[in-house]
């Protein structure tokens, strides 16, 4: 069962991106940053963390994902203070953002870009 919540509630954040790239004149980084605040905010208001337990993956990897471990990590570390606050986004998502730029340097080593034909 878990399976099938991952797919279906990954899915639907994927659905709700592309419906907004089809209907609306946003641009894509537009829609990234909305999909980033929206994780924010729902973390913010508690609703991020019971779709995190239900989903697993599928809530956690995509955008709003993001947004969360950045609202969460800010809202451990601000029981330390506001340098806490400030700080503990950065630590939670300091792995993420790691491992992201390490793959893509990887990719980037093995693969080499093609330029257009003229």
């Amino acid at each position: 069962m878990d399976y099938i919540y991952t797919f279906l509630i990954g899915g639907a954040i994927c659905v709700i991106g592309q419906i907004l790239m089809d209907t609306t004149k946003l641009t894509t980084p537009r829609i990234l940053v909305i999909f980033v605040v929206a994780g924010v905010v729902l973390q913010a208001i508690g609703l991020y963390e019971p779709l995190i337990n239900l989903a697993h993956q599928g809530a956690s990897v995509p955008l709003p994902g993001f947004g969360y471990t950045l609202a969460k990590g800010a809202m451990e570390g601000a029981k330390e203070g506001f340098l806490g606050a400030i700080t503990g986004a950065v630590k939670d998502s300091a792995a993420g953002i790691a491992v992201a730029i390490a793959f893509g340097y990887i990719v980037s080593l093995i693969f080499t870009p093609k330029s257009p034909l003229k």
